[in-house]
Protein backbone atom coordinates (compact mmCIF):
# COMPACT_ATOMS: atom_id res chain seq x y z
CA UNK A 1 0.00 0.00 0.00
CA UNK A 2 3.12 2.75 1.10
CA UNK A 3 6.45 2.52 -0.01
CA UNK A 4 9.22 4.84 0.52
CA UNK A 5 12.65 4.40 -1.88
CA UNK A 6 15.64 6.38 -0.18
CA UNK A 7 13.63 8.89 1.05
CA UNK A 8 15.69 12.09 2.29
CA UNK A 9 14.40 15.58 3.61
CA UNK A 10 16.45 17.90 5.28
CA UNK A 11 15.81 21.45 6.71
CA UNK A 12 19.11 23.27 6.49
CA UNK A 13 21.94 21.79 8.37
CA UNK A 14 19.28 19.35 9.90
CA UNK A 15 18.84 16.03 8.23
CA UNK A 16 15.18 14.68 9.42
CA UNK A 17 15.25 11.89 7.29
CA UNK A 18 18.13 9.91 5.56
CA UNK A 19 17.44 7.67 2.68
CA UNK A 20 14.45 5.79 4.32
CA UNK A 21 12.99 2.76 2.83
CA UNK A 22 9.82 0.32 3.75
CA UNK A 23 7.03 -0.77 2.58
CA UNK A 24 3.62 -1.14 4.29
CA UNK A 25 1.49 -3.70 3.31
CA UNK A 26 -2.48 -3.28 2.65
CA UNK A 27 -4.79 -3.09 5.67
CA UNK A 28 -1.63 -3.14 8.33
CA UNK A 29 -1.38 -1.47 11.30
CA UNK A 30 2.19 0.20 10.88
CA UNK A 31 3.89 2.45 13.98
CA UNK A 32 6.54 4.72 13.56
CA UNK A 33 8.49 5.05 16.55
CA UNK A 34 10.80 7.04 18.27
CA UNK A 35 11.89 10.04 20.04
CA UNK A 36 11.67 13.40 19.37
CA UNK A 37 13.34 14.45 16.22
CA UNK A 38 13.75 10.81 15.31
CA UNK A 39 12.20 11.67 11.92
CA UNK A 40 8.90 9.59 12.24
CA UNK A 41 7.01 12.86 11.91
CA UNK A 42 8.57 13.90 9.07
CA UNK A 43 7.94 10.30 7.50
CA UNK A 44 4.48 10.61 8.04
CA UNK A 45 3.68 14.37 6.38
CA UNK A 46 6.07 12.80 3.15
CA UNK A 47 3.41 10.49 3.11
CA UNK A 48 0.61 12.69 3.56
CA UNK A 49 1.79 15.25 0.74
CA UNK A 50 2.15 18.06 3.41
CA UNK A 51 5.84 17.92 2.82
CA UNK A 52 8.52 17.26 -0.09
CA UNK A 53 11.57 14.95 -0.18
CA UNK A 54 14.50 16.04 -0.80
CA UNK A 55 15.59 12.78 -2.48
CA UNK A 56 13.92 9.19 -3.30
CA UNK A 57 10.28 8.16 -3.99
CA UNK A 58 6.75 7.67 -2.26
CA UNK A 59 4.54 5.04 -3.81
CA UNK A 60 0.42 4.46 -2.65
CA UNK A 61 -0.91 1.25 -4.06
CA UNK A 62 1.98 1.28 -6.76
CA UNK A 63 1.49 4.70 -7.58
CA UNK A 64 3.92 7.42 -7.85
CA UNK A 65 2.93 9.73 -5.93
CA UNK A 66 6.04 12.24 -4.58
CA UNK A 67 5.06 14.89 -6.87
CA UNK A 68 0.68 14.66 -6.29
CA UNK A 69 -0.28 17.37 -4.03
CA UNK A 70 -2.49 16.33 -0.40
CA UNK A 71 -5.81 16.55 -1.78
CA UNK A 72 -5.01 14.14 -4.65
CA UNK A 73 -3.89 11.76 -2.10
CA UNK A 74 -6.24 8.90 -0.98
CA UNK A 75 -5.56 9.12 2.04
CA UNK A 76 -6.65 11.11 5.61
CA UNK A 77 -4.56 12.43 8.51
CA UNK A 78 -5.96 12.90 12.38
CA UNK A 79 -3.77 14.80 14.31
CA UNK A 80 -2.98 15.30 18.20
CA UNK A 81 -5.09 18.34 18.45
CA UNK A 82 -8.29 17.13 16.89
CA UNK A 83 -8.05 20.41 14.26
CA UNK A 84 -12.65 20.34 14.89
CA UNK A 85 -14.44 23.53 13.80
CA UNK A 86 -15.45 24.77 17.36
CA UNK A 87 -19.00 26.78 15.42
CA UNK A 88 -20.02 23.72 13.77
CA UNK A 89 -22.15 20.70 15.40
CA UNK A 90 -20.42 17.06 15.63
CA UNK A 91 -22.13 15.75 12.64
CA UNK A 92 -21.34 18.98 10.59
CA UNK A 93 -17.56 18.26 11.24
CA UNK A 94 -17.89 14.68 10.60
CA UNK A 95 -19.51 15.30 7.04
CA UNK A 96 -16.91 18.66 6.44
CA UNK A 97 -15.02 16.54 4.04
CA UNK A 98 -18.16 15.08 1.99
CA UNK A 99 -19.28 19.41 1.58
CA UNK A 100 -15.95 20.23 0.29
CA UNK A 101 -16.36 17.75 -2.55
CA UNK A 102 -19.59 18.43 -3.20
CA UNK A 103 -21.50 15.50 -1.84
CA UNK A 104 -25.81 15.81 -1.68
CA UNK A 105 -27.27 17.00 2.09
CA UNK A 106 -28.89 14.35 2.39
CA UNK A 107 -26.32 11.80 1.28
CA UNK A 108 -24.16 13.82 3.83
CA UNK A 109 -26.28 13.21 6.96
CA UNK A 110 -26.49 9.58 5.98
CA UNK A 111 -22.69 8.67 6.16
CA UNK A 112 -22.39 10.96 9.23
CA UNK A 113 -24.63 9.25 11.02
CA UNK A 114 -23.14 6.20 9.51
CA UNK A 115 -19.92 7.30 10.60
CA UNK A 116 -20.90 8.34 14.29
CA UNK A 117 -22.33 4.72 15.14
CA UNK A 118 -18.88 3.24 14.22
CA UNK A 119 -17.29 5.56 16.84
CA UNK A 120 -19.76 4.94 19.48
CA UNK A 121 -21.02 8.13 19.32
CA UNK A 122 -24.76 8.07 17.48
CA UNK A 123 -26.21 10.73 19.80
CA UNK A 124 -23.67 12.85 20.02
CA UNK A 125 -24.43 14.92 16.15
CA UNK A 126 -26.14 17.95 17.75
CA UNK A 127 -23.37 19.30 19.95
CA UNK A 128 -20.50 20.97 19.38
CA UNK A 129 -17.09 20.38 20.32
CA UNK A 130 -16.44 22.05 23.28
CA UNK A 131 -19.48 19.54 24.70
CA UNK A 132 -17.37 17.25 24.19
CA UNK A 133 -14.53 14.91 26.37
CA UNK A 134 -10.92 14.59 24.79
CA UNK A 135 -11.86 10.90 24.17
CA UNK A 136 -15.00 12.04 22.21
CA UNK A 137 -13.12 14.45 20.26
CA UNK A 138 -10.54 12.04 19.32
CA UNK A 139 -13.69 9.87 18.47
CA UNK A 140 -14.95 12.72 15.94
CA UNK A 141 -11.56 13.53 14.57
CA UNK A 142 -11.20 10.05 13.37
CA UNK A 143 -15.23 9.81 12.06
CA UNK A 144 -14.41 12.58 10.12
CA UNK A 145 -11.43 11.35 8.78
CA UNK A 146 -12.85 8.00 7.53
CA UNK A 147 -15.92 9.14 6.22
CA UNK A 148 -13.95 9.96 2.24
CA UNK A 149 -13.56 5.73 2.95
CA UNK A 150 -9.54 6.51 2.55
CA UNK A 151 -7.43 3.85 1.54
CA UNK A 152 -4.58 4.96 4.39
CA UNK A 153 -5.34 6.72 7.37
CA UNK A 154 -2.46 8.76 8.76
CA UNK A 155 -2.90 9.08 12.84
CA UNK A 156 0.12 11.85 14.26
CA UNK A 157 0.45 11.21 17.64
CA UNK A 158 -3.44 10.83 18.14
CA UNK A 159 -3.30 10.32 21.81
CA UNK A 160 -1.03 12.41 23.02
CA UNK A 161 -3.04 15.05 24.92
CA UNK A 162 -5.31 12.19 26.43
CA UNK A 163 -4.70 11.13 30.24
CA UNK A 164 -3.20 7.51 30.97
CA UNK A 165 -6.48 5.89 31.38
CA UNK A 166 -8.79 7.25 28.28
CA UNK A 167 -4.92 6.83 26.44
CA UNK A 168 -5.25 2.94 27.03
CA UNK A 169 -9.04 2.51 26.33
CA UNK A 170 -8.95 4.75 23.32
CA UNK A 171 -5.62 2.00 21.91
CA UNK A 172 -8.06 -0.50 21.87
CA UNK A 173 -10.29 1.20 20.35
CA UNK A 174 -8.40 2.16 17.26
CA UNK A 175 -6.99 -1.32 16.76
CA UNK A 176 -10.26 -2.80 17.01
CA UNK A 177 -11.62 -0.51 14.68
CA UNK A 178 -8.62 -1.11 12.28
CA UNK A 179 -9.70 -4.70 11.92
CA UNK A 180 -13.45 -4.08 11.36
CA UNK A 181 -12.62 -1.94 8.73
CA UNK A 182 -8.96 -3.28 7.05
CA UNK A 183 -7.70 0.32 6.34
CA UNK A 184 -3.76 0.94 6.26
CA UNK A 185 -3.34 2.60 9.59
CA UNK A 186 0.01 4.30 9.66
CA UNK A 187 0.51 5.75 13.53
CA UNK A 188 3.01 7.95 14.80
CA UNK A 189 4.05 7.88 18.42
CA UNK A 190 7.21 8.37 20.69
CA UNK A 191 5.42 5.92 23.39
CA UNK A 192 6.59 2.50 22.81
CA UNK A 193 3.70 1.19 24.91
CA UNK A 194 1.04 2.25 22.39
CA UNK A 195 3.25 0.74 19.54
CA UNK A 196 3.56 -2.14 20.94
CA UNK A 197 0.01 -2.96 22.09
CA UNK A 198 -1.66 -1.90 18.60
CA UNK A 199 0.99 -2.27 15.53
CA UNK A 200 1.31 -5.18 13.43
CA UNK A 201 4.89 -3.69 12.41
CA UNK A 202 6.99 -1.19 14.07
CA UNK A 203 9.63 1.22 12.23
CA UNK A 204 12.26 2.12 15.23
CA UNK A 205 13.44 6.07 14.22
CA UNK A 206 16.62 7.22 15.22
CA UNK A 207 18.56 10.31 13.87
CA UNK A 208 16.55 10.61 10.48
CA UNK A 209 16.96 6.76 9.85
CA UNK A 210 15.02 3.26 10.40
CA UNK A 211 17.06 1.40 13.26
CA UNK A 212 15.24 -1.60 12.91
CA UNK A 213 11.89 -2.41 11.18
CA UNK A 214 9.79 -5.43 12.76
CA UNK A 215 6.82 -6.83 14.58
CA UNK A 216 6.17 -5.80 18.46
CA UNK A 217 7.29 -9.16 19.64
CA UNK A 218 11.07 -9.22 17.70
CA UNK A 219 11.78 -5.52 18.80
CA UNK A 220 11.33 -6.67 22.20
CA UNK A 221 12.63 -10.19 22.03
CA UNK A 222 15.60 -9.39 19.72
CA UNK A 223 16.42 -6.02 19.25
CA UNK A 224 19.58 -5.74 17.05
CA UNK A 225 21.26 -2.52 18.35
CA UNK A 226 21.72 -0.90 22.03
CA UNK A 227 19.63 2.25 20.98
CA UNK A 228 16.37 -0.51 20.38
CA UNK A 229 17.30 -2.85 23.21
CA UNK A 230 16.81 0.49 25.41
CA UNK A 231 13.62 2.75 23.89
CA UNK A 232 11.59 -0.01 23.42
CA UNK A 233 10.86 -1.09 26.68
CA UNK A 234 13.93 -0.90 29.23
CA UNK A 235 17.04 -3.05 28.91
CA UNK A 236 20.50 -3.05 30.39
CA UNK A 237 22.98 -2.64 27.84
CA UNK A 238 25.98 -4.89 28.86
CA UNK A 239 29.99 -4.19 27.30
CA UNK A 240 33.53 -4.06 26.97
CA UNK A 241 35.12 -5.83 30.00
CA UNK A 242 31.84 -6.45 31.90
CA UNK A 243 30.55 -8.42 28.80
CA UNK A 244 33.76 -10.21 28.26
CA UNK A 245 33.86 -11.50 32.00
CA UNK A 246 30.27 -12.57 31.93
CA UNK A 247 29.80 -14.11 28.34
CA UNK A 248 33.64 -14.49 27.02
CA UNK A 249 33.12 -12.01 24.41
CA UNK A 250 33.36 -7.88 24.08
CA UNK A 251 30.85 -7.50 21.86
CA UNK A 252 27.83 -5.80 23.79
CA UNK A 253 24.71 -7.62 24.79
CA UNK A 254 21.23 -7.13 26.30
CA UNK A 255 18.83 -8.36 29.37
CA UNK A 256 15.98 -7.53 30.36
CA UNK A 257 15.42 -6.51 33.86
CA UNK A 258 12.78 -9.19 34.21
CA UNK A 259 15.15 -12.05 32.92
CA UNK A 260 17.04 -11.79 35.78
CA UNK A 261 17.09 -13.22 39.43
CA UNK A 262 17.94 -11.55 42.08
CA UNK A 263 19.73 -14.02 45.23
CA UNK A 264 21.05 -13.65 48.14
CA UNK A 265 24.57 -13.76 47.62
CA UNK A 266 25.19 -16.86 49.70
CA UNK A 267 23.29 -19.32 47.36
CA UNK A 268 24.62 -21.48 44.85
CA UNK A 269 24.62 -20.14 41.49
CA UNK A 270 21.96 -22.00 39.30
CA UNK A 271 23.54 -24.61 37.49
CA UNK A 272 24.25 -23.26 33.52
CA UNK A 273 23.16 -19.61 34.48
CA UNK A 274 25.43 -16.71 33.75
CA UNK A 275 25.52 -14.50 37.00
CA UNK A 276 27.46 -11.67 38.47
CA UNK A 277 27.81 -10.32 42.21
CA UNK A 278 26.72 -6.99 43.33
CA UNK A 279 25.62 -4.26 45.66
CA UNK A 280 21.72 -3.52 45.67
CA UNK A 281 21.57 0.02 45.89
CA UNK A 282 17.89 0.69 45.99
CA UNK A 283 14.34 -1.04 45.63
CA UNK A 284 11.21 1.00 44.18
CA UNK A 285 8.26 -0.53 44.89
CA UNK A 286 5.64 -0.24 41.57
CA UNK A 287 2.84 -2.17 42.69
CA UNK A 288 2.79 -5.09 40.91
CA UNK A 289 6.39 -5.10 40.73
CA UNK A 290 9.72 -3.77 42.37
CA UNK A 291 12.46 -2.19 40.69
CA UNK A 292 15.79 -3.85 41.91
CA UNK A 293 19.14 -1.17 40.81
CA UNK A 294 22.40 -3.65 41.65
CA UNK A 295 25.64 -2.07 41.18
CA UNK A 296 27.99 -5.14 39.87
CA UNK A 297 31.19 -2.92 39.09
CA UNK A 298 32.46 1.15 39.49
CA UNK A 299 31.01 1.57 35.96
CA UNK A 300 28.05 -0.01 35.86
CA UNK A 301 24.20 -0.75 37.38
CA UNK A 302 21.87 -2.92 36.55
CA UNK A 303 18.32 -3.35 36.55
CA UNK A 304 16.13 -5.89 38.02
CA UNK A 305 12.21 -6.14 37.72
CA UNK A 306 11.24 -8.75 40.43
CA UNK A 307 7.04 -9.49 40.41
CA UNK A 308 5.63 -9.08 43.55
CA UNK A 309 3.23 -12.20 43.49
CA UNK A 310 5.78 -14.40 42.60
CA UNK A 311 8.50 -13.89 44.75
CA UNK A 312 9.79 -16.39 47.13
CA UNK A 313 12.42 -15.35 48.41
CA UNK A 314 12.45 -11.67 50.05
CA UNK A 315 15.10 -9.38 49.11
CA UNK A 316 17.76 -8.72 51.44
CA UNK A 317 18.03 -5.09 52.74
CA UNK A 318 19.18 -2.41 50.96
CA UNK A 319 23.03 -2.33 50.75
CA UNK A 320 23.38 -6.22 51.22
CA UNK A 321 25.52 -8.08 48.88
CA UNK A 322 23.62 -9.99 46.00
CA UNK A 323 23.75 -12.72 43.21
CA UNK A 324 22.43 -11.66 40.04
CA UNK A 325 21.51 -14.71 37.38
CA UNK A 326 19.83 -15.16 34.13
CA UNK A 327 19.77 -18.26 31.44
CA UNK A 328 22.49 -17.47 28.81
CA UNK A 329 19.77 -17.43 25.77
CA UNK A 330 18.16 -14.58 27.74
CA UNK A 331 21.15 -12.51 26.42
CA UNK A 332 20.57 -10.71 23.29
CA UNK A 333 24.30 -9.87 21.25
CA UNK A 334 23.62 -6.46 19.73
CA UNK A 335 25.68 -4.80 16.58
CA UNK A 336 28.29 -2.70 17.47
CA UNK A 337 28.05 0.82 17.36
Amino acid sequence: MIELRQVSRAFGAVVALDRVSLTIAPGEFFALLGPSGSGKTTCLRLIAGFDHPDHGRILLDGEDVTDVPPFERNVNTVFQDYALFPHMSVAENVAYGLRVRRVGSAERRRRAVEMLGLVRLGDFGNRRPNQLSGGQKQRVALARALINQPRVLLLDEPLGALDLKLREEMQAELKGLQQRLGITFVFVTHDQGEALSMADRVAVFSQGRVEQLDTPRALYTRPRTAFVASFVGSANVVAGALAERLTGRREPFAIRPELIDVLPADVPVPSGAVSCAGTLEDVLYHGASSRCHVRVDEQTVLAVARAESGALVPLPPQGSRVLLAWRPDSSVALEAD
